[in-house]
């Protein structure tokens, strides 16, 4: 998708937001609502949300380990502490 069929209005979106939403849904898509012509807000599928969380949480996790030593208990410390970042986000 172009970024420029991406973005919309604040008005636009205030006047189309059930139409805006069942696009967004069907076709996973991302669009970006501007504000006095700034951009301001991302309005995203919330199954692409997950997944780009999942993906963040999984490249995390890869950096962790890479950086430390690759003992069994290092790893498991590793994914305790991604666990108790991942739960403090939300």
């Amino acid at each position: 998708m172009k970024l420029s069929e991406s973005i919309k209005s604040i008005s636009y979106l205030k006047a189309n937001a059930a139409n805006l939403i069942d696009e967004i849904n069907r076709h996973q898509k991302t669009l970006i609502i501007t504000q006095n012509g700034e951009a301001k807000v991302v309005v995203q599928d919330i199954k692409m949300y997950e997944k780009m969380k999942d993906t963040m949480a999984m490249l995390k996790l890869l950096a962790m380990t890479n950086t430390k030593s690759k003992d069994a208990t290092d790893i498991k410390s590793t994914l305790d502490s991604l666990r108790n970042e991942l739960k403090s986000m939300q």
